[in-house]
């Protein structure tokens, strides 16, 4: 899980990115979960959008997104979301250290 603190750092680094997974009117397909998969595994951060043709809100399919490919979602803002994953072998992101108590 991550913290409020992680969240708001991944965030400011989906601002730059790209939206780079477009889900139209057929919804989320075996090739769109498989083009996430890929896009995390390189990117760690992905900037998705969901289209007006679609039947699904942007929040239902990051969530959906998300249980398919094992990430977080980072964060939902009208028609676009942001999921993370970290990758286990070659981390890119160094996420902000958490307070233990």
């Amino acid at each position: 899980m991550l913290t409020s603190k992680q969240r708001a750092y991944l965030r400011g680094l989906a601002a730059h990115e790209d939206t780079i997974v477009h889900i139209g009117k057929g919804g989320i397909t075996d090739n769109i979960i498989i083009q996430m998969q890929d896009a995390l595994k390189a990117r760690e951060l992905v900037k998705g959008r969901v289209l007006e043709a679609s039947l699904l809100t942007a929040r239902e399919a990051c969530d959906a997104l998300c249980e398919a490919c094992r990430a977080e979602g980072v964060q939902v803002i009208g028609s676009k979301f942001v999921l993370y994953k970290r990758n286990e072998e070659k981390p890119k992101i160094e996420l902000p250290k958490t307070k233990k108590k």
